[in-house]
């Protein structure tokens, strides 16, 4: 498997990460710690760092599919893998930064490595030309 694959793997559970951190540090609208008979409706209620955790998980799954589709048709093409790899590595450190400054709400920042990591996106599927 190559480490661009793996890198789709790590972005797909990097959602896991942020919404994990919402639920265990979060408090709902009324005080409520999580209760997984409700996740929903308790991260509908979370505020500060938590609902922007939540919102992180959101957006990363948002950012998803464009970037293993994108690994995929590289890999199918035959694109060369260094850049494929590359980028995929520049994309999954963009969206852990973005996650982080989310939570610490870094709007700015948070704007560029999002930047960043839609450019590597769209990068891959540029290797595969």
């Amino acid at each position: 498997m190559t480490l661009a694959f793996w890198c789709v793997l790590a972005a797909g559970i990097l959602p896991l990460v942020w919404v994990g951190y919402a639920k265990v540090n979060g408090t709902g609208s009324t005080g409520e710690r999580y209760d997984n008979r409700a996740p929903r409706q308790f991260l509908a209620g979370v505020a500060g760092a938590s609902r922007r955790a939540h919102w992180a998980e959101q957006n990363s799954y948002e950012a998803f599919p464009l970037f293993a589709a994108g690994v995929i048709v590289a890999h199918v093409a035959g694109a060369p893998q260094n850049a494929v790899d590359l980028l995929a590595v520049t994309f999954l450190a963009a969206r852990i930064a973005h996650g982080v400054c989310y939570i610490a709400d870094l709007a700015t920042l948070r704007s560029i490595v999002w930047l960043v990591g839609w450019a590597s996106s769209v990068g891959v599927y540029f290797t595969a030309l």
